[in-house]
């Protein structure tokens, strides 16, 4: 039997097997956790086999080679008394001690892990007034969420905008565009400042014309217009991403520096744990499942470390340090609907040809059946294998139709459309236990790659008939945007 080299090109002796295996460590052979079921609770047979690849738990340290190279470590935020008069002690500083304390332990009862997972507002449902209006440049609901899905682009890098008066996402037209507002209209949506403005045909009768207005939204600065100077509209790219140092990937083999430039691997307590995505210096894209909300410790930032720019877990950079876990609100940990986590790093990476983003497809993005795709990972290369990979692996895989895998001889149904299935139907090239979270790109017209899904779940790993399910990316890009962007309560520019 031929055996597919790669991230999670797994064994088919155990096809038969109707669960996925449990998940070790690939940093030192471990005694199997816990299935899935004791730790999210315990799960019917008639359940569908829509496990994620595995649950992360905690694992034993193992000393690894650390480079110079990479972020510093966090700095360390504090006080220094010396003599000092804003020092407290005495009798009045015992009682503010203990009236913190007292405060401490209210928040802890009220609010539980979301708190200290540093992503409390993240958790909670947006709060709105009734008479809220989107896109109209003004924050209505305590969170925001009325002014964060206003932005989106098209697959050929036209900018459209929605405003409260024209109630749909229209394009802009090109003339009075400058580079300000290119700026401004990336920084809304987290990326600081923008790379490419151009502009871009497009004969849409319906438009929307830049204004003199002050305002801190694009949205709030553009108003409804007839068909623009010669259908010039606005293209814009945030980020220069998408790139590899190398022009081409022999696939089915362990990586070398610069293949994946954007593969991330997040450690929980000094161990792989997950894989993720750099999407922006200050943004990684992993999956929901990663972070169980039953298991609090997983929703503590600083247990997590980010590790970018390597191929090796045996040679390891400084980390960077986690600054909020912003799981989706949705996520469904029973079906794996939205398998979607965005993690804030306390620091923005430093770019090189070994560490770069991938890029965010459009919204209107279909990657079609048969398109050949990469995923990658520090994952196992078989089914039940007890260590992971020490090197990251990529293998190609196919986009599979939807309406393949949610047959009753595949799926059965239990593929959302939030989801979309890769492999070989045939069996053999597939992701496995470790590479959760990791990400499948694929490489579009323009030569750049793009993040197409998250890697979620599957019934055991390169079985036949039992393709990987990936988080479809295109489908989740406004609630992505929406946790990168920050609007303001008052004007800024």
């Amino acid at each position: 039997m031929i055996r597919a080299v790669g991230v999670r090109a797994a064994l088919r002796k155990n096809q038969n097997s109707d669960c996925p295996p449990p998940y070790y460590s690939v940093a030192v052979p471990t005694q199997p956790p816990p299935e899935y079921g004791e730790v999210v609770g315990a799960r019917g047979m008639s359940d569908p086999p829509s496990q994620p690849y595995y649950i992360p738990q905690p694992m034993a340290h193992v000393n690894v080679v650390h480079v110079s190279q990479g972020a510093p470590q966090r700095r360390k935020k504090g006080l220094s008394c010396g003599n000092s008069s804003c020092c407290y002690g005495g009798s009045g500083g015992t009682t503010l001690l203990l009236v913190l304390l007292a405060i401490a332990i209210w928040l802890g009862v009220r609010y539980g892990p979301s708190l200290v997972s540093g992503s409390l507002s993240e958790m909670e449902k947006d709060s709105c007034p009734s008479k809220t209006v989107e896109c109209d440049g003004r924050r209505d609901c305590e969170l925001g969420s009325d002014e964060t899905n206003c932005v989106r682009f098209r697959s050929n890098g036209g900018l459209e905008v929605k405003t409260s008066s024209a109630g749909n996402f229209l394009p802009v037209c090109y003339s009075g565009w400058n580079k300000g507002l290119a700026d401004q209209t990336c920084a809304q949506l987290g990326f600081r400042v923008s790379h490419i403005t151009s502009s871009v045909k497009d004969e849409s009768s319906t438009t929307l014309t830049v204004t003199g207005k002050t305002s801190n939204t694009i949205q709030d600065k553009v108003s409804v217009h007839s068909s623009c100077p010669n259908n010039d509209t606005v293209s814009l790219q945030c980020i220069n991403c998408g790139r590899q140092k190398l022009s081409r990937i022999i696939g089915g083999s362990a990586a070398n520096l610069g293949d994946w430039p954007w593969q991330v691997s997040l450690h929980f307590q000094d161990s792989h744990t997950c894989g993720g995505t750099l999407i922006a210096p200050d943004f990684v894209v992993t999956a929901a499942h990663c972070f169980p909300r039953k298991v609090s410790s997983y929703l503590v930032p600083n247990n997590w470390h980010v590790y970018v720019g390597m191929v090796s877990q045996m040679v390891l950079p400084r980390p960077y340090m986690v600054e909020k876990i912003i799981v989706h609100e949705s996520y469904d940990d029973k079906t794996n609907n939205y398998d979607i986590t965005l993690l804030k790093l306390t620091q923005r990476v430093d770019y090189s040809n070994n560490i770069q983003p991938v890029c965010l497809p459009a919204y209107d993005k279909i990657f079609s059946p048969g398109t050949k795709c990469w995923t990658s990972g520090f994952g196992t290369t078989e089914a039940g294998a007890a260590r992971g990979s020490t090197n990251l692996m990529g293998v190609t895989v196919d986009i599979i139709d939807s309406s393949v895998c949610n047959s009753n001889t595949v799926y059965n149904g239990k593929v959302s459309q939030n989801m979309f299935c890769a492999g070989d139907m045939k069996g053999g090239k597939d992701s496995c236990q470790g590479d959760s979270g990791g990400p499948l790109v694929c490489k579009d017209s323009d030569q750049l790659w793009y993040l197409a899904g998250v890697t979620s779940w599957g019934d055991s790993c390169g079985k036949r008939d039992r393709p990987g399910v990936y988080s479809r990316v295109s489908r989740l890009l406004p609630w992505v945007y929406s946790k990168m962007q920050v609007i303001p309560h008052c004007n800024l520019f």
